[in-house]
């Protein structure tokens, strides 16, 4: 699913609390009648993944987090240039926001480019707000205990993350198990997308078939 604000979902003028993301995923998985799902969460996503855990367990079967923060309290390196974006956005600027991740796997250009498209979809005014919204939050595991089975995935060379918060998020949920990728930045998904899309099904083996639940109807 599109957060709202990001892709093409709504881009309402307000309403970018953790809370209001939360919120949309009960009600993504209510209008498509998944019942109790894993939820896989990249990045600031993995933070989102993180509150919904804590706020509807019941609906958590399990957690894959990629390069997701413990904590995003404060302002990252680049908020500066965010509270100074206007209406068009600059498609160089858009572009330019990548050089916030450091490569060190190849990524295909026009993958990189379609991710370009997806933040001209995202007018300035969410750009700071979702910014806000996330900065804003509460920081899950120090409001309470995630409960479900938790994958970690970290990149080795996150030059966003440092290993003492993969480590700490890890130590912060009771089980997880945190796996390293080698030679790999913050953007896990786009560098090591066949790696870890086996690693998110063999996660999902021991968590849903294992444990003798049928996945979702639709999903395998």
């Amino acid at each position: 699913m599109d957060q709202r604000g990001h892709g093409h979902a709504d881009k309402p003028a307000d309403a970018y609390a953790m809370a209001d993301y939360v919120a949309d995923l009960v009600a993504f998985q209510d209008a498509l009648a998944l019942g109790p799902c894993v939820l896989v969460g990249s990045s600031s996503g993995g933070y989102v993944a993180q509150h919904f855990a804590l706020a509807e367990p019941t609906r958590t079967q399990g957690l894959v987090l990629v390069g997701a923060p413990r904590s995003l309290r404060g302002r990252p390196p680049f908020a500066d240039e965010v509270d100074q974006l206007t209406d068009p956005l600059s498609r160089d600027w858009v572009r330019s926001s990548l050089a916030w991740f450091e490569f060190h796997q190849p990524v295909p250009a026009d993958y990189a480019e379609d991710r370009v498209d997806d933040g001209m979809r995202m007018p300035a005014h969410v750009w700071k707000q979702a910014l806000a919204g996330l900065s804003d939050a509460r920081v899950p595991t120090e409001t309470g205990t995630i409960s479900a089975p938790t994958l970690i995935i970290w990149g080795e060379r996150d030059n966003l993350l440092p290993r003492g918060d993969a480590t700490r998020l890890a130590a912060a949920i009771p089980g997880s198990r945190l796996v390293t990728y080698e030679s790999t930045g913050h953007m896990v998904l786009w560098e090591q997308p066949e790696r870890i899309a086996n690693d998110i099904a063999a996660f999902i083996d021991e968590v849903v078939i294992g444990a003798g639940n049928p996945p979702p109807v639709g999903q395998t």
